[in-house]
């Protein structure tokens, strides 16, 4: 398992972030939220221009490889305080083999390294992942509903998982 970074100068690799993530997003969230609203939020979150954007306001993204190729990606940034995990997917073919596990450990590295105590992330409480997340050891800290506008609405659980930042954790 390799991370490999994507920065704002590769036009090809966010291109390439941005096509993965559309088909990850939509074969796992079309049947959640419907297909109107992912058609709505691909192009706010997932298009090459909202990569680029994101990537420029500090947001971090990695694609997770398995030898040559793409097992899925992750995205994240500093956030109150907590290392914010923002994307964490991975093909349909590619969970059940433990990679989410590794993934989360490079995610507590760079929290760890950036002196953060926490990551957080927001879950679709309908979200068949949540329970991965609580297998991993996140904890649900409230509930959030919140408008992105279009009539459409993010029902998520906020989860929270400690970390220890302190030598030799």
């Amino acid at each position: 398992m390799e991370f490999t970074e994507l920065f704002s100068d590769d036009a090809d690799g966010i291109s390439e972030m941005s096509e993965m993530a559309e088909s990850i997003v939509r074969e796992h969230y079309d049947p959640i939220i419907g297909k109107a609203q992912n058609d709505y939020m691909i192009p706010l979150f997932q298009s090459k221009e909202a990569i680029r954007r994101q990537l420029m306001e500090g947001s971090r993204y990695f694609f997770v490889k398995d030898g040559n190729r793409n097992a899925g990606f992750m995205a994240f940034y500093p956030r109150n305080g907590a290392m914010y995990l923002s994307k964490f997917y991975l093909y349909r073919s590619e969970r059940g083999k433990g990679y989410a596990r590794l993934m989360l450990g490079h995610v507590i590295c760079e929290a760890k390294k950036a002196g953060l105590d926490a990551v957080e992330l927001n879950a679709n409480r309908n979200n068949p992942a949540c329970g991965i997340y609580e297998s991993l050891g996140f904890k649900i800290i409230r509930d959030e509903k919140n408008d992105i506008g279009n009539g459409f609405f993010m029902d998520d659980h906020v989860y929270r998982l400690e970390i220890r930042t302190e030598a030799g954790a």
